[in-house]
């Protein structure tokens, strides 16, 4: 289903419904987190899912120092590439903390070809 939906979405976009987004934000997220194992940083899509990803020294309590945040439709286009990470930083669409919160080296995840 996660291909299926992130090619859904690309037809739909903003339109497209919530089962839909969900399963696409799911299924972009675990490719993140396949292609830059870790925990050093998480990256949440409220409300479907959030992930742990990038080497480097691993959280285990409380809120993470390096983390990114940002809307489901927002985390979709970077995925595949619609949205760069300066346009995403530049328009405030995301809140970033830590150091190692820059996922650009790590985006897009899948292809525009693909979705």
């Amino acid at each position: 289903m996660g291909a299926e939906a992130v090619a859904a979405w690309a037809v739909k976009g903003d339109a497209a419904d919530r089962a839909t987004v969900a399963a696409a934000v799911r299924y972009t997220l675990s490719l993140l987190a396949a292609q830059a194992p870790g925990r050093s940083v998480e990256v949440r899509v409220p409300p479907y899912a959030a992930v742990q990803c990038i080497a480097g020294p691993r959280h285990t309590r409380g809120t993470p120092a390096n983390t990114v945040e940002t809307d489901p439709q927002t985390w979709l286009r970077l995925a595949t590439g619609r949205l760069s990470w300066d346009a995403a930083t530049a328009a405030g669409a995301m809140r970033i903390s830590g150091e190692r919160a820059e996922l650009s080296a790590y985006l897009p995840v899948i292809s525009q070809a693909s979705s």
